[in-house]
């Protein structure tokens, strides 16, 4: 009996075309999908430092009343409203002024009540956002539809 030769199977190694087109297609779906939620978390997370910020603003507005007894004059060049000169004048006030997202605003202003409010920046990712408002009388507002005005529905900070 002759006994056959050992055949060498070769074996293949790596992915073919095909498999590689397949897996960047999936990568690709799934990105595409994941991109607009992260823009959203993104927005949704500087919308809320600019909240944090308006509540600091909020308290530092409390203590310059409580020092001169009036609102008044706590924006800048001891004017009523306009940028805060007794806190910072954008959000996140952790950041640069370069790496603003929000302008900060004293809106109204008079002797016992006050309107804050944060401006998203043009040409950042908040822009389109709507400003975000504080009440002297606790009132929170966010311009959800960014039409410039607080309707009823947006007398919330999370509508």
């Amino acid at each position: 009996m002759k006994i056959a030769p050992n055949i060498m199977k070769k074996t293949q190694q790596g992915f073919s075309l095909i498999e590689l087109m397949i897996s960047v297609a999936i990568i690709g779906i799934i990105a595409s999908i994941a991109y607009p939620s992260y823009q959203g978390f993104i927005v949704s997370t500087n919308r809320g430092a600019a909240q944090a910020d308006l509540m600091s603003l909020a308290a530092a507005l409390e203590r310059h009343k409580a020092a001169s007894f009036t609102y008044k004059g706590a924006a800048e060049s001891a004017a009523d409203t306009g940028k805060p000169a007794i806190f910072h004048k954008h959000s996140p006030s952790a950041e640069l002024y370069a790496n603003r997202k929000y302008d900060l605003y004293i809106s109204e202003s008079s002797g016992s009540a006050y309107l804050i409010e944060a401006k998203p920046v043009s040409g950042t990712s908040q822009a389109a956002d709507g400003n975000v408002a504080f009440y002297s009388d606790g009132r929170r507002a966010w311009d959800a539809n960014n039409n410039g005005a607080y309707s009823a529905t947006e007398f919330c900070w999370s509508c």
